[in-house]
């Protein structure tokens, strides 16, 4: 893609767009505190330990966090960044070449696919739904739906 055609993609995103970059954002910017909290050992910050008495495998607050934090946060801050600035990563022109759509385009669905599953895992297993659960799981749900909009799907088209 030229600079004058990424310049004039970027100046006229569709609403769509516009809407994914926000949740992005917010799904980055608040799993990334989420995941330092979890990781800080400070008990104010992060969830109880018996939250975790139930749940197979994991006993303790590490691998959560690390997801969390640097899955879901910096992942989601990164795909937000790329999608923003339909940033070029020569390592992913093969997927490009697959999905004809930029890499920030399937990357949003599995970011929306992998929350929504990290939220009803959390609904099943841990023992207290909280209202953080009815706010990610429509975020998840959001950032797997959005970018296969017809706008959405043309504004992250590639090579095609």
């Amino acid at each position: 893609m030229s600079t004058a055609t990424a310049d004039s993609a970027i100046l006229h995103r569709p609403r769509t767009v516009a809407a994914i970059l926000t949740l992005l954002v917010f799904l980055g910017v608040t799993a990334t505190a989420g995941g330092i909290g979890m990781l800080s050992g400070i008990d104010a910050l992060a969830p109880p330990d018996a939250w975790l008495d139930d749940v197979p495998v994991i006993h303790s607050w590490l691998i959560p966090g690390l997801v969390l934090g640097i899955g879901f946060g910096v992942g989601s801050l990164f795909t937000a960044y790329g999608m923003f600035r339909r940033m070029t990563i020569h390592r992913l022109t093969a997927l490009q070449s697959v999905t004809h759509h930029h890499w920030s385009w399937i990357a949003t669905i599995l970011i929306g696919t992998g929350q929504a599953l990290w939220i009803s895992l959390e609904l099943v297993y841990l023992p207290d739904p909280s209202f953080l659960q009815a706010v990610y799981l429509p975020v998840g749900l959001a950032l797997f739906a959005l970018p296969l909009t017809r706008s959405a799907r043309a504004h992250l088209a590639w090579g095609s």
